[in-house]
């Protein structure tokens, strides 16, 4: 067993001890191989109900939140513990997420380890009060501060597919700014939450209560998180349709409820554009981690005179990326998280073939892997824009191609989405490239292979892909209320 995971399995993290969970434990499974990996705990409701009553009471009744100095101090040990235990941390990421391994080094592991040191910089330098001088108001004169706080408790739902960059990105900034938190993992990766609670409580001064891990495979313990009146701010990642929940459970306490969400995002290929290129990147993006990435562009527009060319490059690039164990440093496409995700996946290829779509490459399961939750990677024409497969989040290593007339046809097919997560731009143009960018309605773009994706750069979606900003100055500022002081002048 790996060190950082006792024989018995994984604990909880509660009140600054690690706790069994009050129903046993639950299975953890390997994705790639189907096999059991080992138990993590199961908490119960009484359970979420001590953390949530513990995160209250290290909010109400310490100075972390008046602490920036102490706060910086313990997200940097967070991260140096982090990285003393990189290698334990990688193993159990690949096993446990199904995560290709060449991927631990960038957005599965160490790329978030790293982006702690954004949050706890943030703490430090962050201008926590301004003077906003003096104003006189029906003859009485005022001198006006503003300062900023934390919000108090928060609750944290987090999804499977990037679990360590979502798990991180929420409770560095959450932290920097003040607050408490408690910390719900999906039931499909414990471990990479769970496995921090020995390094917090043994190489870390973060006080008791403030940070607390509940891993369970009941669900209804999210909505116990979210509807709690102890809870002042619910930060969600995951489907549209649970966030929907997430806001309706939030709604009797008027709880601030950051969500993000679902994507279905357009790569734009202009007529002037490096087709080969272009087209190239898209599909390999998709491939990435089998397409369990709200942010992916599954979407490749491309000019109706090009639709052959492109079909031809994205089929060789598709091909050329078989699925693959993800122990194994090449491997770009591994395993589905879960049978579940992959029936949901083959739910929606049956659906397409069902509406007449051109399966062009890929839409099976591979036939050299006996076991393993893999899927092809899959490439699909003949369909409108406004088809199921075209609209909806799949989440699996499938690229749907369709062809633009122009570039207004493609800025409109990109908007021709429920959702705005990301989206793409190739072009040769400045001009033409800088009117796709102000006419897609998303909250990130990447130019000609651009990438978006740093600690300082916010990250959210316009519409249905959600409310707020992670990461950066702005997800730092979603953890924070505004107060307004007034003094007599």
């Amino acid at each position: 067993m790996n060190g950082l995971i006792p024989d018995g399995g994984t604990a909880l993290l509660i009140d600054g001890k690690l706790v069994p969970g009050s129903a046993g434990v639950f299975p953890t499974i390997d994705p790639a191989t189907e096999e059991t990996l080992g138990q993590a705990a199961n908490a119960s409701p009484a359970d979420m109900d001590a953390a949530i009553a513990a995160a209250r009471r290290a909010f109400d009744e310490t100075g972390w939140s008046r602490d920036p100095a102490l706060r910086a101090r313990c997200i940097r040990q967070l991260r140096d513990a982090m990285q003393a235990h990189v290698e334990e941390l990688r193993e159990i990421t690949i096993a446990e997420v199904g995560a290709p391994r060449m991927l631990t080094s960038g957005p599965q592991l160490e790329g978030p380890v790293g982006d702690l040191t954004f949050a706890a910089d943030l703490a430090e330098s962050y201008t926590w009060s301004t003077d906003l001088g003096t104003a006189t108001q029906m003859g009485i004169t005022s001198r006006r501060e503003l300062r900023r706080e934390a919000v108090g408790v928060v609750g944290a739902i987090t999804p499977w597919n990037f679990p360590h960059q979502i798990n991180l990105a929420k409770l560095g900034p959450a932290l920097a700014a003040g607050n408490t938190v408690v910390l719900k993992p999906a039931p499909d990766t414990p471990w990479c939450a769970a496995t921090l609670g020995p390094l917090i409580t043994e190489h870390t001064d973060i006080p008791a209560g403030v940070l607390n891990f509940v891993t369970s495979d009941d669900h209804s313990l999210g909505a116990q998180l979210v509807g709690d009146p102890r809870v002042d701010m619910i930060t969600f990642t995951g489907s549209t349709a649970t966030g929907r929940s997430v806001m309706a459970g939030g709604a009797p306490t008027i709880k601030r409820t950051f969500l993000e969400l679902g994507g279905k995002s357009a790569a734009v290929v202009l007529d002037d554009a490096d087709l080969g290129a272009a087209v190239s990147f898209t599909a390999f993006s998709v491939v990435v981690h089998a397409g369990q990435g709200c942010a992916l562009t599954t979407r490749l527009l491309v000019p109706r005179a090009r639709y052959d060319d492109a079909v031809a490059a994205a089929r060789a690039t598709l091909g050329a990326l078989p699925p693959g164990d993800p122990n194994n440093p090449g491997t770009i496409c591994g395993p589905l998280i879960s049978a579940r995700q992959r029936d949901r996946v083959e739910g929606y290829l049956a659906g397409a073939r069902a509406d007449g779509a051109d399966i062009l490459i890929g839409g099976g399961r591979p036939t050299d892997r006996e076991r393993g939750f893999f899927v092809e990677p899959t490439l699909i024409g003949g369909v409108a824009n406004t088809a199921t497969i075209a609209q909806e989040e799949i989440f699996g290593p499938v690229l749907v191609i369709i062809p633009h007339d122009g570039d207004a046809d493609a800025i409109r097919l990109a908007n021709e989405s429920p959702y705005g997560l990301s989206g793409a731009v190739w072009g040769t143009d400045p001009d033409r490239i800088e009117r796709v960018v102000a006419g897609v309605r998303t909250g990130t773009l990447g130019v000609n292979g651009g990438l978006w994706y740093h600690a300082d750069a916010p990250f959210g979606g316009y519409k249905q892909s959600g409310i707020g900003r992670e990461m950066g100055v702005a997800g730092f500022e979603e953890y924070l209320e505004t107060k307004l002081v007034a003094y007599p002048a």
